[in-house]
């Protein structure tokens, strides 16, 4: 028989880093997924840094639905480079990421995701005050 002390061992495993798989394991599939995702991520970033710079340089376009159009600009181009670039670097090597590394993603993109949707709230509350109180 075992004793009740046997049976209450810890757990004393270490883990220091994760084994990213990928999409698919053919090579033509990954160079085919890069070049879809890596012009897509730059489609996305030269959208939202143009309208940034845009906003930013008409003095017309300084009102408060373009400020925080512009600013969800930002985030969006933020919450694309979070992820995007170690993706990209998974489809071209096998890649391992830390413990550290993943941490500071999740915790970029899941604060870069709150802040778009205050910003949201903010401007769905803009539009609000713009059309049902127009004076104010």
């Amino acid at each position: 028989a075992t004793s009740s002390a046997d049976m209450e061992k810890e757990n004393t495993t270490l883990l220091t880093e994760f084994v990213l798989t990928g999409l698919t394991n053919q090579p033509q599939w990954k160079i085919i997924l890069f070049l879809v995702f890596f012009v897509t991520y730059l489609i996305t970033m030269v959208g939202n840094l143009g309208l940034i710079s845009l906003i930013w340089k008409d003095p017309h376009l300084h009102i408060p639905m373009y400020f925080l159009l512009g600013h969800l600009a930002f985030v969006d181009a933020w919450i694309s480079s979070t992820v995007t670039p170690k993706m990209l670097v998974n489809f071209l090597e096998e890649s391992n990421i830390s413990l550290a590394e993943c941490m500071v993603q999740f915790f970029s993109f899941a604060s870069s995701a709150t802040t778009e949707c205050f910003l949201l709230a903010a401007m769905a509350y803009d539009r609000y005050v713009a059309i049902c109180q127009p004076l104010l």
